[in-house]
């Protein structure tokens, strides 16, 4: 046998003396590690997850497919829209990325409280004032202030994109989309707290001869109310419920129920019913000209006068019951 291997004895000498606590063991204790402690803000808004905006992204997809169209139309040129990216960033860093001048659209959305902003590049806003009056929309090299009539005309441009917009926000939920002001200068736009958090829509606009991004943000505290609408789970259950609405609207529709026309009430005692014989008249509370009680499935739901039509008995409705 191996001389590292115990015997029986020398096993149960080793077992005693721990029980009586004549051996002592020391165990390796391991390294102790200092960890860095983060704070974190649990109602702060950056923990918010980015699933409860899913919503977003189908409403701006349709977006981009509208305005390619108006643009189009508009401009009487190939224009091309895509939705490019989905950000959620603070104002603060936002509008500090943009540089005098830029074409910014402050603009509400009724029935949600504040206001967004539609940001528009310099070098895209030149390109497509071009193409208003024609031109190829080559990009100009040299930055320059907006003249009055291009403030102008980006301000219509503006009112056309709001109105593609509204529409594509019915999908989730309805708004009316209204121009608030115009601004040109980034130290002018004052839309909420440097440190609120903003839902940024990265619009990608390409032409034949130009390219250039157009920027739409909205406020988280303007969406904290409706948020339950615009996410994931809504949108799964709201398409479930279309899925089977119109198979039990069919159903409904095929669905036989049993329609009485009540043409009157009596309360009699049990004796008067014993003492019944035929030929005996029953004296109902209603008259031929008192409105009678149409019930379905036992429930009230019409109120009807009694005829004849066409020589069968008949009741007109008069009045639904709520």
């Amino acid at each position: 046998m191996s001389e590292n291997v115990l015997s029986q004895e020398e096993i149960d000498a080793l077992l005693g003396a721990m029980d009586q606590g004549d051996v002592e063991f020391e165990f390796d204790a391991p390294a102790h590690k200092e960890v860095e402690v983060k704070e974190y803000d649990l109602m702060a808004q950056g923990a918010m997850l980015r699933h409860q905006f899913y919503a977003l992204e189908e409403v701006y997809d349709k977006f981009s497919s509208l305005l390619e169209t108006t643009m189009s139309a508009s401009l009487h040129k190939p224009i091309g829209v895509e939705m490019v990216s989905t950000e959620m960033v603070k104002y603060g860093e936002f509008i500090q990325a943009f540089s005098n001048p830029t074409s910014f659209a402050a603009f509400t959305m009724e029935p949600l409280i504040g206001s967004s902003l539609l940001a528009i590049e310099p070098s895209l806003v030149y390109s497509l004032i071009d193409c208003m009056f024609g031109g190829d929309g080559k990009p100009f090299e040299d930055l320059r202030e907006f003249t009055f009539i291009e403030k102008r005309m980006m301000s219509k441009f503006s009112i056309e994109i709001f109105s593609d917009l509204e529409k594509a926000w019915q999908i989730v939920f309805p708004v009316k989309v209204n121009l608030k002001k115009t601004e040109t200068k980034p130290e002018y736009v004052h839309l909420v707290s440097p440190e609120d958090l903003l839902i940024v829509i990265v619009l990608s606009v390409t032409g034949a001869e130009f390219s250039g991004n157009m920027h739409l943000c909205v406020s988280y505290r303007m969406l904290e109310p409706i948020k339950d609408k615009l996410s994931s789970k809504y949108l799964r259950e709201k398409d479930l419920e279309d899925a089977f609405s119109s198979q039990l609207q069919a159903l409904i529709r095929q669905t036989d129920v049993t329609v009485v026309s009540e043409l009157g009430r009596t309360h009699q005692t049990v004796r008067d019913l014993l003492n019944m014989k035929v030929d005996d008249v029953i004296r109902l509370d209603k008259g031929p000209a008192d409105p009678l009680n149409i019930n379905i499935e036992h429930v009230p739901k019409y109120k009807g006068l009694p005829g004849i039509v066409k020589g069968n008995r008949a009741v007109q409705l008069t009045k639904m019951i709520k």
